[in-house]
């Protein structure tokens, strides 16, 4: 079965933006936005948000975005697989060494499907 690239594209930008206003709804502020590590094979994020808290400071969060448009095979949540979980993480470190000093982090997802689910902390770097 033949995808339609640019359709699929158009979703994932609208479910990325949907994604962002819902955490600049929930006061987070945006960063960057599909921050990627140079070379082949590395990895991406999504979105990079600051969570004003804890104060000082608050928390750095890395967030996946995920949207699928059945629940058949687990879902958005279902695609966030290992392999999936460690591009990510090594995209976070690669963002991470560009900084003086390092923040909290922590790694959320944001499904999106019938409505909009928020994960926080829904895995870490281990």
């Amino acid at each position: 079965m033949k995808t339609d690239n640019k359709t699929t594209k158009h979703r994932g930008d609208a479910a990325e933006d949907a994604a962002l206003d819902h955490l600049r709804d929930a006061g987070l502020v945006l960063l960057a936005r599909n921050y990627r590590t140079p070379g082949r094979g590395g990895g991406e994020i999504d979105l990079i948000m600051r969570d004003p808290r804890p104060l000082p400071g608050g928390t750095l969060v890395f967030v996946e975005v995920r949207q699928r448009s059945t629940g058949a095979h687990g879902g958005a949540g279902g695609s966030i697989t290992g392999p999936k979980q460690r591009r990510i993480v090594f995209a976070a470190q690669h963002y991470l060494s560009r900084l003086r000093a390092v923040p909290p982090c922590r790694f959320d997802v944001v499904l999106v499907e019938e409505k909009i689910t928020w994960l926080q902390a829904a895995f870490d770097a281990g």
